[in-house]
Formats: structure tokens, sequence, C-alpha cells
């Protein structure tokens, strides 16, 4: 029974002990402890230990802080019950007056500080100008740093009626805090990164259009990235949705079309460029309508031709990173292709990969292309990085 209390979803879910399992029991995922029973000092300072375990799992279920329902007033004379040093119990246990008055005091900050970034607009408006605001990798740490700890309060005092008149700001900063996971950090599942609570507000009110959050069932590609770019939208949220887009295209279908892999590499350096504010967002969208355009004109290619995915793909990495001609570049691919197959083993064989590098210098050389030798060494480099 010990052993399955500690596993998520399984039961028991709840256990009630004495003495033992106070003191001496390690369960992470344990969130809540209920006293009935007087303690103090080491075995109260270790219960209290039980639950404060922070626990976070691959399926995104996380757990910042533990609660404890006092029955007996113990906490109502805490300096009394824990004879040690303040310092040494100082931040082990905090009452709920404490964590009401530090909720209300993050939310005057974010009503002040963050919920006036919109200037009192809507829609691609305010996402526009919260996007922004938050170019700057900095500012959004800081208001992610910011967010989790407000949110580990709202886990802890909700449903508490004390919340009531902050409930719709709240919403605001979760929406606000969602928009900016979703549009510059596309790798993290944000919807998971939430805490049980928030997650019931997202699912139930909270629907960010300015960005997209496509279905498992969207069909991803030129077609769909076109439609974006003719979007009556504001040009900083198309250009966060076609970078969205194109990640997922790139992790969707990187691993069975390769030639995919340089235009998300491309796709990512205008991002970067972007948030480090090289490029506005008019330039950013000029980038991306190009590079759609050259996913449109690949996806017509790969069906045409004769190439294996392997070569193919470095031709459209010759293209997009080293901006040689479409007929260069073909050119070196297909020299590339029979020596891929005469040396199926190169990436383990250290011969093989001699004969191969020989041979690509050669192709490279025939194809006037100068800097030859440090060419070669980066298409090995590129083409070990595919699956």
């Amino acid at each position: 029974m010990r052993k399955a209390f500690r596993k998520p979803g399984e039961q028991p879910e709840i256990l009630i002990v004495t003495e033992k399992l106070l003191t001496g029991y390690d369960a992470p995922i344990l969130y809540a402890m209920y006293l009935d029973k007087p303690m103090r000092d080491h075995v109260l300072l270790q219960a209290i230990a039980r639950v404060n375990r922070p626990y976070e799992d691959a399926d995104g279920r996380r757990k910042t802080n533990g609660l404890i329902v006092d029955f007996v007033g113990i906490f109502d004379k805490l300096e009394r019950a824990l004879a040690f040093d303040s310092q040494e119990v100082q931040g082990v246990v905090e009452g709920l007056e404490v964590l009401k008055e530090r909720f209300k005091q993050l939310m005057e900050r974010g009503c002040a500080e963050f919920l006036t970034l919109s200037g009192g607009v809507g829609g691609d408006k305010a996402a526009e100008a919260i996007l922004l605001y938050f170019r700057d990798r900095e500012q959004r740490e800081a208001f992610y740093a910011y967010f989790r700890e407000l949110e580990a309060l709202y886990e802890i005092l909700s449903p508490d009626p004390f919340l009531r008149p902050f409930l719709d700001d709240y919403q605001q900063l979760v929406e606000m805090y969602r928009l900016l996971r979703s549009a510059y950090e596309p790798h993290v599942p944000v919807e998971k990164s939430f805490l049980r609570k928030t997650a019931e507000i997202v699912q139930q009110h909270t629907a960010t259009q300015a960005v997209h959050e496509p279905k498992a069932t969207y069909e991803i590609g030129a077609g769909a990235l076109l439609a974006l770019l003719q979007e009556q939208r504001a040009d900083t949220v198309k250009v966060f949705n076609l970078l969205k887009e194109l990640y997922r295209l790139v992790e969707a279908k990187g691993n069975e079309q390769p030639h995919l892999i340089p235009i998300g590499e491309r796709a990512e350096a205008i991002r970067r460029r972007f948030e480090e504010q090289q490029l506005s967002s008019e330039e950013a969208l000029r980038e991306l309508d190009e590079l759609v355009h050259q996913l449109q004109q690949a996806e017509t290619e790969r069906k045409q031709s004769q190439l294996s995915q392997e070569a193919f793909a470095v031709e459209w990495w010759l293209r997009i990173h080293k901006q040689l001609p479409a007929e260069q570049a073909q050119t070196i691919a297909k020299a590339l292709e029979p020596l891929l197959q005469q040396y199926p083993h190169w990436k383990t064989s250290a011969k093989q990969e001699r004969e191969l590098r020989k041979a690509l210098y050669q192709a490279l050389r025939n194809a006037q292309v100068k800097g030859f030798v440090a060419w070669t060494g980066e298409i090995l480099d590129w083409l070990r990085k595919l699956a």
C-alpha cells in the first residue's frame, strides 16, 4: 500500500497514519496533510517535510508546495511548537493569511505592470503589443518567474472566496502567459505546464486566438502556411503563427522528409534575429514569406525528383544555407547520390568516411565551389544529424 500510494493515479489516494509514516516516509507526490493530533519539535518538522517536496513527472503533473490543514491549532502557536532558532524554520511553513497578502501584492503588480500593456485594445492589437514588449528574453523570464509564483499561490488558495475579486485579472494573466509560451517556446507543451487548478481555468475559459493552437488533425504544409500569410492579421501575430507552424511541420515530418530540416533551421534563425530585435515584424514576415515559397517549391520538386531523401535534403541545404543557385545545388546533389550508395557505412567506418570525403572534394571542385574543403566538412556534419 505504501508503494502504491507513491504512484500517481493508483489507489489508495488517502492514507491515515499515526506514527511511522509521519517521519520516515518519502512520497514526493503527497500534496495534503490533515493534522489531527498534537506534535512538537522534530516530529512536527519532519511531518511537515512529508508534503514539502516539489514533484514533476513526464505527464506534466507538477507540485510546487504542500498543503497542511491543521485541525488542532498547532500553527496558532507555531513558535512554541517548533522550539528551534527562527532561521531554521523560516520558510518551512506559512499561514494562509501570509499567502493571501502575497497573492494580493502580486496581483497588484500584475495589473499595474502587465495588464496595461495592451493599451486597452483587444484581439490582434493586444497580442501584438504583448509579443513585442516581451521580445527581450530577460523580460520574458522575469514574467515567467512572476507567473509561476502567482500560480503556485492560486493553487494553494483556490477555491477560497478571497480570490473572487481577482479572478478576471488572474485569467488575463493566464492568457498572457499562455500566449508568450506558445509564441516564443513552441517546443514547450504549454498546456501541460499549468498547475491543476489553473489548467481548469484554461480549459473552461481561455481561448487565445491570436497565436494558433492547431489540433492534431490540422494539415500542415506549404498550403496551410500560404493561407496564414494571406490572413488579415497584425504582422507580429502572423510572424509567430508562421514560426510555430514551421516548427510543427519539421517536428512532424522532418524524419521522413529531411529536406524540411534546413527550412526549419532557417526559420529558427529568423526567429532568433526577430527576438534579438535585429529584424522588424515587417522584415521577419518578408523573410518568412520567401521561406514559405521555398517550401512550396521544395514540395513540388520532391515529387518529381529521382534523388534519395538524403541527397535531396543536401540540395536544399545548399540552396537555403549556402544560397546556391538551384542548378548548381542539384549538380552537387546528383554527384553525391552515388557516393552515398558507394559508402553506405561512412558514419561508422573511418575508412569509408575518408573515401567519401575525398570523392566529395572532387565533386565540389567540379562544381566550382570555392572553399570546397570546409564545405565538405559542413555537408558531412549536417548529414550526421539526419536520422
